[in-house]
């Protein structure tokens, strides 16, 4: 059994190899988007949930304060009365920002010394980090202008010092880049499974595949390696090139990394089956393949926040592998998150894998009866 499977894997891959279409469409587009996504990609914000760290509890305090949680961008969720509490909130992404108000806030602005405001802000998506400073520095200078029109002063009373957590210096291709391998390679092993079976009906030698002694589980995991084996080589290279030609860093587990691209690719490989055989030519694979990406990538996280959706399509992300995947890429890449902490992103992306793997080999027996 295991001979004739690796029999029909080599035979797969090497169908693939040997069409030109197919070595360009499995190499040369997705080198070419990593670059523009890379380079080109950018992103916006529509909240920022954030904490307060008021040692001061003054009247002047108080005030800013008001400032943050009365504007439109600003969401108060909460108010932290110790230091030690700062990093918690961060780590769990509960909030985005946290303004810390320094014990001689008020007494600095009243003797004209300069008061310290410091806002701490999560850097793991740096674009969104670079927007929610500029509404803090906006609220910022507004509260100054009001005080220097209040107490007749000259200087600028309050002064930013501003740490971004996981990505100081706020790169947005350390957000971008780690999101387009896990784009990239869904492109690519969807194409290369969707299309398939629906190749060789397309060819006419489905039918000469059929009379071989290879049974129907044989011939679907001879189908499912090749997109598992150029998934993984496909997104070893996009990996490479964002650690060795964008720099970003790679602090966490390969092992962590690749337990859920294994898992990812897994759940990928089974909703191509499925496409494949309920497609009867080439261009309706092709079809349902992009019928499945678009969705996918837009309800992943990798353009728009999951938490600016609405609730029912938040419910809807749940069934998407990518979503979960780019919580790992991203954990992986810049929080150094071990495989421990991705247990909760597993297990989601085995069930949806075992689930459209199971619906695969039973469309695909049915089809062929």
């Amino acid at each position: 059994m295991l001979n004739r499977i690796i029999a029909l894997t080599i035979k797969e891959i090497l169908s693939l190899l040997k069409d030109k279409k197919s070595r360009f469409t499995i190499v040369i587009p997705p080198l070419v988007q990593l670059l523009v996504f890379g380079y080109a990609a950018t992103y916006d914000l529509n909240d920022v949930p954030f904490a307060v760290y008021d040692e001061d509890r003054s009247a002047a305090s108080r005030d800013l304060i008001a400032r943050f949680s009365g504007s439109p961008n600003f969401t108060l969720t909460e108010r932290i009365d110790h230091q030690g509490e700062i990093a918690d909130l961060v780590d769990r992404k509960a909030v985005l920002l946290v303004v810390h108000i320094g014990p001689d806030f008020s007494r600095n602005l009243l003797t004209g010394g300069g008061a310290q405001l410091q806002a701490i802000l999560d850097g793991r998506n740096s674009n969104t980090a670079m927007i929610a400073l500029n509404y803090v520095r906006d609220i910022v200078t507004r509260f100054n202008e009001d005080w220097l029109a209040k107490t007749g002063g000259r200087t600028p009373p309050a002064r930013l010092n501003i740490r971004a957590w996981y990505n100081a210096n706020l790169e947005s291709r350390w957000y971008i880049v780690p999101g387009i391998a896990g784009l990239l390679t869904l492109v690519v092993t969807m194409l290369v499974t969707a299309l398939s079976v629906a190749r060789e009906r397309e060819q006419g030698t489905f039918d000469q595949l059929l009379v071989t002694p290879l049974r129907p589980v044989e011939i679907l995991v001879g189908k499912a390696l090749p997109g598992l084996i150029i998934g993984l080589a496909e997104a070893t290279i996009i990996i490479l090139i964002a650690v060795f030609w964008f720099e970003v860093p790679l602090r966490g587990s390969l092992a962590a990394l690749y337990i859920g691209l294994f898992l990812f690719l897994m759940s990928a490989i089974g909703v191509g089956l499925m496409i494949s055989s309920l497609s009867v030519t080439q261009q309706q694979g092709l079809l349902g393949a992009f019928l499945f990406l678009v969705p996918a990538v837009i309800l992943s996280g990798f353009t728009t926040p999951i938490a600016n959706m609405p609730l029912v399509v938040q419910k809807l992300t749940l069934l998407n592998p990518m979503r979960y995947f780019m919580v790992v890429l991203r954990g992986v890449f810049l929080e150094k998150a071990p495989w421990s902490l991705m247990v909760s992103q597993y297990w989601p992306m085995a069930l949806i894998g075992l689930a459209t793997l199971t619906a695969a080999a039973w469309l695909f027996r049915h089809r062929i009866d």
